[in-house]
């Protein structure tokens, strides 16, 4: 159920009600536009991750900026950013539901889709999908580039689900799906460098075997803010599937050579108790801050540490600085941004310390 927003448009940022997404618009925007600049001159196109934002909202902005649509990993996501205006969404996960590829193939009328497969089994599932709707359906081979997650191997097995794919009647071949997801966390740029560029060339040696077999690729996607500037740069991948790069969280930040993008997302929690003289205790908790990626941590608060948590409840140490004072409220910055997002109702969209905008987190919760 959707929650009344936290904030009205004017307000003070302490006014804003606790727990609160904040959306630091200035940072949000000025990283939209570093990504539309870097991917520029290198020919790939940006189609960026839904499932970061899950907001039409975002995306309508992205595509402003260039992008050529949005990939998600939910029929639901797909759904509520189709309806949102969205005009081009490739689900870049495997569907294998009937009931959900019944309702893929019906976005058809109002968007372009596409999805993704690994398997003889499910593109079955997805042709006759395409059948009853009357429809032909994109379909992309995924490859798996190091991950060691979805995909199939790369080269011949990939080369002959795609000549299923090239032959039916009711699909099309799409191209390929390439993204190494552990890749995107390793902290040394050499570390990274070594798994992307094998992924690369599992890339490579694939399109070219499609090619030999008159099939080209219309997509080759993937890639993330931790690595696209290598697939940007390869000449073999023409869509980057980055997300978290909008809003930045301390999980990408702990990088070595971290992206070039600004903290933009935050986490407003208020100090409920000061029990102690080492301890303050805010209203941000584990259902308000997942850990999935580490604790989140104080921004521009030194000497405070986020130390533990509690359903309801998140402990701040006091190591040095001013101590936070009972009813202050601090800005949290999320280990991982998506599914600290998805925790929200509404973004609370800041500039010069005010509110300007809430903006309705439209597929918060939808993972069907």
């Amino acid at each position: 159920m959707l929650q009344p927003p936290p904030a009205e448009p004017g307000m003070r940022e302490e006014e804003v009600d606790t727990p609160a997404l904040l959306l630091d618009l200035d940072a949000f925007e000025a990283n939209l536009d570093a990504m539309a600049s870097f991917l520029a001159p290198t020919g790939a196109k940006l189609r960026a991750h839904a499932k970061t934002h899950k907001s039409p909202i975002v995306a309508l902005q992205q595509i402003r900026r260039g992008a050529v649509g949005q990939c998600v990993q939910k029929v639901a996501e797909a759904e509520i950013l189709a309806w949102g205006g969205v005009p081009d969404i490739l689900v870049s996960n495997e569907v294998v539901s009937p009931r959900k590829l019944a309702r893929l193939a019906a976005l058809a009328r109002i968007s372009k889709v596409a999805l993704c497969t690994d398997n003889a089994e499910a593109l079955a599932l997805a042709e006759q999908a395409a059948e009853a709707a009357g429809i032909r359906l994109p379909v992309l081979v995924e490859i798996d580039v190091g991950a060691g997650r979805c995909g199939v191997a790369p080269g011949p097995e990939a080369v002959a689900l795609a000549e299923r794919i090239a032959g039916s009647r009711h699909l099309t071949f799409g191209g390929l799906q390439a993204y190494h997801g552990s890749a995107q966390h390793i902290r040394t740029p050499e570390g990274r460098a070594e798994a992307i560029n094998g992924a690369i060339e599992r890339t490579r040696r694939t399109v070219e075997q499609l090619r030999q077999r008159g099939l080209d690729c219309g997509i080759v996607g993937g890639a993330g803010t931790g690595t696209f500037p290598l697939e940007a740069a390869s000449g073999v991948f023409t869509e980057i599937q980055a997300g978290s790069y909008a809003f930045m969280d301390a999980d990408y930040a702990a990088n070595q050579e971290a992206p070039p993008f600004r903290h933009a997302l935050f986490i407003l929690t208020q100090v409920m108790s000061t029990p102690k003289p080492d301890l303050a205790v805010v209203d941000a908790g584990h259902k308000a801050a997942p850990t999935d990626s580490g604790f989140p941590q104080p921004w521009q608060r030194l000497g405070l540490r986020y130390a533990g948590a509690s359903d309801e409840h998140g402990n701040i140490r006091i190591e040095g600085g001013t101590p936070p004072k009972l009813g202050e409220k601090l800005r949290l910055v999320p280990g991982h941004c998506d599914p600290t997002i998805d925790r929200y109702d509404w973004f609370v969209g800041l500039r010069n310390g005010r509110v300007e905008c809430l903006w309705p987190i439209a597929a918060r919760g939808a993972m069907a």
